[in-house]
């Protein structure tokens, strides 16, 4: 069971990526350029938001916290707080779900297998997780907004499709 346990908290996230890009590619030349937009702007959002969080809350890794506790793969001691594995997930499923639904669930379930597996590998504590999936949807749907009001500036017409 550990090895599951790893296997999803490190390597999921890359499946998550490859569902994204399949995503993408699968969109016309419009759709393909509105996504890209929207996973920049989210992605700027995100590391900020990341930044904000740690910078405001500390949480020491659990293994940290309690030394009788051993992490199943070797992590750094720094803080935990936000996951920027479940971070990373909520923004991909956000992004997804808006053009795929059914895919886009799936890659939100991805989200929080993540989440759940780090927190059972004992390198994020429950809040650490839930932090980051909020900032992921938060930053994934302000990168779909910006994106949006972009779209509505005259000197950005020309470069991004209306949606």
């Amino acid at each position: 069971m550990n090895t599951v346990i790893v296997v999803v908290a490190q390597y999921l996230l890359f499946a998550l990526v490859l569902l994204a890009g399949l995503t993408w590619l699968r969109l016309d030349r419009a759709g393909k350029l509105r996504l890209a937009a929207e996973a920049v702007l989210g992605l700027a959002v995100l590391g900020l938001a990341i930044w904000i969080a740690g910078a405001v809350h500390v949480d020491p890794r659990p293994f940290v916290a309690d030394p009788s506790v051993t992490p199943l793969f070797a992590h750094p001691a720094d803080n935990g707080f936000p996951s920027d594995h479940a971070a990373a997930g909520g923004l991909l499923a956000v992004l997804v779900l808006r053009y795929r639904r059914t895919l886009g669930v799936v890659v939100g379930v991805g989200a929080v297998l993540i989440g759940v597996a780090r927190v059972a590998a004992h390198v994020h504590h429950a809040q650490d997780v839930l932090a980051g999936l909020g900032l992921g949807v938060l930053a994934g749907a302000a990168g779909i907004l910006l994106t949006a009001l972009a779209v509505r500036v005259p000197w950005a017409r020309r470069r991004l499709p209306r949606s």
